[in-house]
C-alpha cells in the first residue's frame, strides 16, 4: 500500500470518491458538523467553481441561521457525519456522570483543549468539557473565558442530545443540566 502523502493526485481523488460514496446522506437527515453542531441536509446541488463541477451537500442550521455548502467528495474528511446513534449518547452521558478532572495547566492551555474538544465534535469529548467545567452551587464561580467555554460545550452536547432522543432542545439542555446536579 502506498502511503498518502507519496499518492498521485488520481489516486487522492479515487481514494476521497470512495470514502464519500460510503457516508451517503439524504435530504432530511440530521448531521453533524464538528464547528457548527447539529444540521439538516436540504440536499445536493451541482455548482461550478473555479471550471469544475462540484457536488455540495446543502446542510441548514437553524439555531445559527446559517447554510452549509460542503463538497460531497471532501464530506468525510472536513468531519461531516450522521448524528450520534443512542449507544455512544449514553457513552457520552456517562462521561457526564463521572468525576471532572482538571488538569493543572495554565487556563490558556486547558482552553485551547477544551476547544479543540468542542470542535472535533466527538459527544464523548464534548461531554469531557461540560463535565469538568461544570461548578455546582457551591464551587467557585467561574471566570467568564471558562463560562463562554462551558456554555458552547454544553449548547453542542444538548443539540445532539436532542437529536438523538427527539425531543426538543429546551428539554434536552434541562435533563443534561439536572445530570450534572445529581453526579
Amino acid at each position: 500500500m502506498i502511503p498518502p502523502a507519496m499518492e498521485g493526485p488520481d489516486a487522492v481523488m479515487e481514494r476521497e470518491l470512495q470514502m464519500a460514496e460510503s457516508m451517503i446522506l439524504n435530504s432530511g437527515d440530521l448531521v453533524v458538523y464538528p464547528t457548527h453542531g447539529v444540521g439538516k441536509v436540504l440536499g445536493v446541488e451541482k455548482q461550478i467553481i473555479g471550471g469544475q463541477a462540484l457536488h455540495l451537500y446543502v446542510i441548514s442550521f437553524p439555531r445559527d441561521r446559517m447554510t452549509l455548502r460542503v463538497p460531497v467528495e471532501k464530506a468525510p474528511n472536513s468531519g461531516l457525519r450522521p448524528v450520534s446513534t443512542k449507544k455512544v449518547m449514553e457513552s457520552a452521558i456517562g462521561t457526564l456522570k463521572g468525576r471532572a478532572r482538571v488538569k493543572r495547566a495554565m487556563w490558556s492551555r486547558r482552553a485551547q483543549e477544551y476547544e479543540a474538544k468542542i470542535n472535533s465534535g466527538d459527544p464523548i469529548s464534548i461531554a469531557e468539557v461540560v463535565r469538568d467545567l461544570h461548578r455546582k452551587v457551591d464551587q467557585p464561580d467561574q471566570s467568564f473565558s471558562e463560562r463562554q467555554i462551558y456554555e458552547a460545550a454544553l449548547e453542542r452536547l444538548a443539540s445532539e442530545f436532542a437529536a438523538v432522543e427527539k425531543i426538543d432542545h429546551e428539554k434536552a439542555h434541562q435533563k443534561l443540566e439536572s445530570l450534572l446536579m445529581a453526579a
